[in-house]
């Protein structure tokens, strides 16, 4: 395949200028450079951070990173793993500490692969990427910096970014045409500042925090525990870590306090001193310090994420909030996944520019719902925790008060709060790829009454077993993070569906389907090895037949069209403790009919974008092409008058 990459007219000449190697952009660099873009990648550090700073991956970004075939890498640090977050409070006679409450950090209601927080600092995390991007033939360019840029579509519609850059010694400079500009910065962004982009702060009330890496020697129990401590000394969360360390959290300062000042400091000696009050009747001492910093926290929101769509800002330079929720770098993650394939979707010739409109709307609010969370995660510290019997009480009910209208307002919290950690909770609203009832796509198929799936939410997770080597497998890891979207044909019982499943393949292959207007132009050349995209680099497919795997014949259940992604059939056939009685689980956790079958349409990033039922004729076609044809580049048409 002839990449992006191979489109410039000069060495000059990028498809995106991306400013910034923190984890965002090294999730949008990644991302791009694997699906055969051109990068300029810069940051202003000599090196990747040497230790400290983020160091929380939630189980969401956990299930990415290992659809990105990353996973064992950032295993192989040996992080920390939390399942649990410890309370501790004074007494009631006021003296010292004590347990008061432990909770699960992603607790059974959320069907979750990985159900922890992983902990080890973001320069291992870095390296990972970085590790990746030389794979890939990306460097990132160090130590340099962004002296200014210009965007101006009118003037040069296929590069229209100008973008100057020099060295930070000011040794050397270039000048760089690019289709877009990435600005992931951080919170003193370059580029928002140019282009006169303001922030909003959400919370009035300012913070400076400590924070302290090391090894310790201490009596504390839950040392190797997230924990949250309050004491009449003052505060501290406790965050586990690899080889054997601890982060402590410390606020140092507010600005409630009297004279407050947002450049207050501590030293290390003084920060030590107050977590030993804080433990009392524990003791602590360090081996040794790794890393430590003292920094202003506040939540503030970016008014824009972009004013062209050519120019783009994510993470720290778009929401800052406090660390208490371990949500910055996945955030930031998710921020550029989002990102990287409409810029992929747009740039392939698949989508319409337009659909680099819903970026800001999508991610940002999601940040506003990250930094509501915030302020009240930030308050809920100061009060009292629940109990260990409240929290068992609240784990059994919320794992079973699915269908009830109300819920104790505790258990809603807390219900709500883990999902969202967990990242789980993330959803998008409507748009052109996220359907609902009033979006272009009109169709009795569309949204079938059964579906349990929700436009614009995650696609749950489920286990079957692949046909062809008889392997257990996580279905939603099935298709890697390939820049496709990810069509699910959940086929049902063969006897009752097998003239729906043909009718479907007929009608795909018609001349104006989103299937046969997006084929791959070296289709004859495609190596029979080609797992994932052998019609098309827009779509996989995948088919899951609601039977035992012993009774599947690929080449006799399946037309040729859908047999050819022979490595992507699956038999439904495996238990799930989540919908212990049904025979087909798989079909059952998505809502769709086990004999009659069913559609999901799943974007790249893994967030459903429609369903649809699987009946006889061209109607099941059609809806798709309505779907697909709401945001693609190309025009697509009903398949029912076609030759």
């Amino acid at each position: 395949m002839t990449t992006q990459a191979d489109k410039h007219p000069s060495s000059s000449h990028y498809d995106i200028v991306i400013v910034g190697a923190g984890p965002v952009g090294l999730m949008l660099s990644t991302c791009l450079a694997r699906w055969g873009y051109k990068i300029k990648h810069i940051d202003n550090r000599a090196e990747p951070t040497p230790t400290g700073r983020a160091d929380g991956i939630q189980p969401r970004s956990l299930d990415l990173l290992r659809n990105m075939g990353l996973k064992s890498a950032v295993m192989a640090h040996k992080p920390a793993r939390v399942y649990e977050v410890a309370f501790w409070d004074p007494p009631a006679d006021g003296k010292g500490i004590v347990r008061t409450g432990t909770w699960a950090s992603c607790p059974s209601f959320i069907d979750a692969r990985y159900p922890f927080t992983t902990l080890l600092h973001q320069g291992l995390i870095e390296r990972v990427f970085i590790a990746d991007l030389n794979k890939n033939g990306v460097q990132i360019q160090r130590p340099w910096t962004i002296k200014g840029f210009t965007s101006n579509e009118k003037e040069n519609p296929d590069y229209p970014v100008t973008v100057d850059l020099e060295h930070v010694d000011g040794t050397s400079k270039e000048t760089i045409k690019a289709k877009y500009l990435f600005g992931g910065e951080g919170a003193r962004s370059f580029i928002r500042d140019q282009l006169k982009i303001g922030i909003k702060h959400k919370d009035p009330i300012a913070y400076v925090w400590g924070v302290m890496d090391g090894v310790v020697k201490t009596d504390f129990p839950d040392i190797k525990m997230k924990c949250t401590i309050h004491s009449e000394h003052g505060s501290i969360m406790v965050i586990p870590r690899e080889d054997n360390m601890v982060r402590l959290y410390i606020q140092i300062a507010s600005s409630t306090d009297p004279n407050f000042n947002p450049r207050t400091t501590a030293t290390v000696e003084e920060v030590q001193a107050s977590a030993k009050r804080i433990l009392q009747p524990h003791s602590i001492e360090w081996e040794r310090v790794e890393w430590y910093s003292v920094y202003p926290i506040g939540q503030g929101i970016s008014d824009k994420y972009t004013l062209d769509h050519r120019v783009f800002l994510g993470g720290d330079a778009c929401h800052t909030h406090s660390p208490k929720a371990g949500q910055g770098m996945n955030t930031a993650f998710l921020d550029a996944l989002n990102l990287a394939w409409k810029i992929h979707a747009v740039e392939a010739g698949f989508a319409d520019r337009k659909l680099l409109e819903t970026y800001e709307p999508e991610r940002k609010d999601v940040a506003e719902t990250l930094l509501s969370f915030d302020n009240k995660y930030a308050k809920l510290f100061s009060q009292r925790p629940p109990a260990a019997n409240e929290v068992a009480a609240a784990t059994s009910q919320a794992a079973n008060t699915a269908g009830q209208s109300e819920e104790n307002q505790f258990i809603k919290t807390f219900k709500e709060s883990c999902e969202f950690t967990s990242g789980y909770g993330v959803s998008y609203k409507p748009n052109a790829i996220n359907w609902s009832p009033a979006h272009p796509a009109q169709s009795h198929l569309i949204r079938p009454a059964s579906a349990a799936l929700i436009p614009g939410r995650l696609f749950p997770n489920a286990d079957v077993t692949r046909v062809v080597d008889a392997n257990v497998v996580h279905l939603e890891q099935e298709i890697p993070l390939n820049g496709s979207f990810r069509i699910f044909l959940f086929a049902g019982n063969p006897a009752v569906t097998g003239q729906a499943v043909r009718d479907l393949a007929t009608n795909l292959q018609k001349k104006s389907s989103f299937y046969a207007t997006y084929a791959r132009d070296d289709i004859d050349q495609v190596s029979h090895h080609e797992r994932h995209n052998p019609h098309s680099h827009f779509f996989t497919i995948a088919t899951v037949v609601a039977a035992p795997r012993a009774s599947v014949e690929i080449a006799r259940d399946l037309p040729p069209l859908l047999a050819r992604y022979r490595d992507h059939v699956y038999a439904d056939d495996r238990w799930d403790r989540r919908v212990p009685d049904a025979a087909a689980a798989a079909h059952a956790k998505m809502g769709i009919d086990q004999e009659k079958g069913g559609i999901v349409v799943v974007r790249p990033d893994g967030y459903v974008g429609v369903v649809v039922a699987l009946e006889e004729g061209a109607e099941t076609a059609d809806a798709l092409n309505a779907y697909f044809g709401a945001f693609c580049a190309k025009e697509l048409g009903a398949t029912q008058a076609q030759l």
